[in-house]
């Protein structure tokens, strides 16, 4: 009906003419069964699908600019590599001009022409994307490009290098240059005298006083590799045991149309054990529908239907949340992925901080008080942001916000879903940060959920692969990107959008989306959409776990030495090698 309504506007189309050209559009942007979607409703439909329908809607009266506004950010990697790919095509085929507004890096480098840079509502510098890549000239570009964290990068080899300060309030910009306040190479003319526009060239514009020196070479912008603090080597115990966990929902059985009101039941996570140490971290990776949120759900005991044991700190936990006491809710926190759902916007931060403290720890409200002053010191707020309430808040500063509250109970567990995912790459690595100098402070054990590789290598000390509800790689964090890998995973990482446009990861396009509740496959899990897909067995016989010498686990039929060998060169690329 949306998309119809946009053909019948002028009323140029008779309704059925509309639907045909809808039902054409649902298989431009490759839709599956494009005459079933179109009488579906929004909620019905994935992330990815909602995305595409988006697109179509955006394209088709045959703009002359189409303006993106970040249109992938809650998309995981394969779904967000399918729908820029969609949209590359379709704006060369259209002919039409796009303004891309984006914090993903790894995007701007693998889809722009242009890049123009903007900070507190100026532009600072306008490039060619390559150009601007290979050599940046404003201080804040060369800071941001520093702070995405590299593939391969970990938390114990180097701190990321994020930009100090934070962003200026519209209604107090400084009076010189917007970002003197936050620049290392800052003169006393930067803060007294705004810089105007200035073109290096003709294809190049920069706002700086010192951009000719840093053309030149004559200063750099030293960014401070640190390295890591050593975490010190002892034995650590299990925090969490999970084994042979089973999360359950409901399916609606209308479309089977059957005669008895039989209960059909979908497995979002299906059969999985594994186990957390303290001061360790566990990160989750895969799809959206794979099952990573209700695994983190059935920990937290917030959804029903669940089957197995979960053991925090040997003790068995029940499996509803009304049925544990505080002691064990004081032990278990978690970061929820939308932070405007995760507070009252009644409350101001003091009382949001102070709720554990009173409800939990039992404190009184002076030491309570006390307490929230050192939580907010202790994520880098001053005190008189516990005045404030959510909506006075940024995005980076709710996530502080956020996290002194998970860490207000001194928890022995941490669930993190998505935490940095909606935050520019200068605060996210801040976050980062702040999660690996927490956790190495109060020895937490965490559970990191998030779409972002580069995010999960850097923070987690081993990483889960999860497709429908089933692990199907499991292992140390630094070998994830080392051969040989569960096929599943090497689409994933062939999907990551690197922060570089002359290098790029060799391409791995999933077929379809992930299956639907009623369409889980027998076999192997993903063989309906494995490009490695070896015929009958996949399809009739449950792969068991193989084992290399370093202890990464792979739930695949393919022999280790036979992936070792296929996937050997996957990365890395320079564009234009290769096809």
């Amino acid at each position: 009906e949306q998309l119809v309504e946009i053909f019948r506007v002028d009323d140029t189309f008779s309704a059925k003419e509309a639907r045909i050209l809808t039902i054409d559009w649902m298989t431009r942007v490759e839709l599956p069964d494009p005459e079933q979607i179109i009488n579906k409703y929004p909620h019905e439909l994935s992330g990815g699908q909602k995305q595409r329908v988006l697109v179509a809607m955006a394209l088709i009266n045959h703009p002359q600019l189409l303006i993106l506004d970040e249109p992938t950010t809650s998309l995981d990697v394969t779904t967000e590599a399918v729908v820029l790919e969609l949209l590359r095509d379709l704006i060369r085929v259209e002919g039409t001009s796009a303004l891309f507004i984006t914090h993903n890096l790894g995007i701007v480098a693998g889809l722009t022409d242009r890049v123009a840079v903007l900070y507190a509502g100026e532009l600072v510098e306008e490039a060619p994307t390559r150009t601007l890549y290979r050599q940046p000239l404003h201080p804040y570009t060369i800071g941001l490009l520093e702070s995405v964290p590299k593939l391969g990068i970990h938390k114990d080899d180097q701190v990321l290098s994020g930009i100090p300060g934070q962003i200026p309030s519209l209604q107090a910009l400084p009076q010189g240059c917007v970002f003197a306040p936050r620049c290392d190479l800052a003169l006393d003319r930067c803060h007294q005298e705004r810089p105007e526009i200035e073109f290096t060239d003709e294809n190049r514009r920069i706002r700086c006083h010192r951009w000719r020196e840093i053309l030149n070479g004559e200063i750099s912008l030293a960014i401070d590799k640190q390295p890591a603090a050593q975490r010190p080597a002892k034995d650590t115990e299990a925090i969490l045991n999970v084994d042979d966990l089973t999360v359950s929902y409901e399916v609606s059985t209308k479309r089977l149309r059957l005669p008895l009101r039989q209960k059909h039941f979908f497995k979002a996570v299906d059969g999985i054990s594994l186990k957390v140490d303290q001061s360790r971290t566990m990160g989750i990776v895969g799809e959206s529908g794979s099952g990573k949120s209700s695994l983190a759900l059935a920990i937290m005991g917030l959804v029903d239907s669940v089957t197995g044991e979960i053991n925090l700190q040997n003790i068995q936990l029940p499996q509803k949340l009304i049925k544990r006491d505080r002691e064990i809710l004081g032990r278990l926190q978690m970061v929820f992925q939308s932070l405007d759902e995760s507070f009252s916007p009644y409350l101001t931060v003091a009382e949001i901080l102070s709720r554990p403290l009173l409800n939990l720890l039992g404190l009184s409200k002076d030491a309570a008080s006390k307490r929230v002053r050192e939580l907010l010191e202790m994520v880098r707020l001053p005190a008189e942001y516990a005045s404030r309430y959510p909506r006075q808040l940024s995005g980076g500063e709710k996530q502080r916000v956020a996290i002194a509250q998970a860490f207000a109970a001194n928890p022995a567990l941490l669930i993190a879903d998505e935490p940095v995912s909606a935050l520019d790459v200068s605060v996210q690595a801040n976050i980062l940060n702040l999660l690996k100098d927490l956790q190495r402070e109060h020895e937490t054990a965490s559970v990191l959920i998030s779409h972002d590789i580069a995010v999960v290598t850097y923070l987690a000390d081993e990483v889960a692969v999860m497709y429908l509800g089933q692990i199907m790689q499991f292992g140390d964090s630094r070998q994830l990107l080392t051969p040989p890998y569960h096929p599943y995973t090497e689409a994933l990482l062939s999907a990551i959008p690197l922060a570089d446009p002359d290098h790029k990861l060799q391409s791995i396009r999933l077929q379809g989306d992930i299956a639907g509740s009623l369409d889980k496959p027998g076999g192997c899990p993903f063989h309906t959409r494995c490009p490695r897909y070896l015929g009958k067995i996949c399809q009739d016989e449950i792969p068991s776990n193989q084992f290399t010498p370093e202890g990464k686990q792979i739930f695949c039929h393919i022999p280790l030495k036979e992936l070792q060998t296929l996937q050997k060169n996957l990365f890395i690329q320079k564009r234009g090698e290769g096809n």
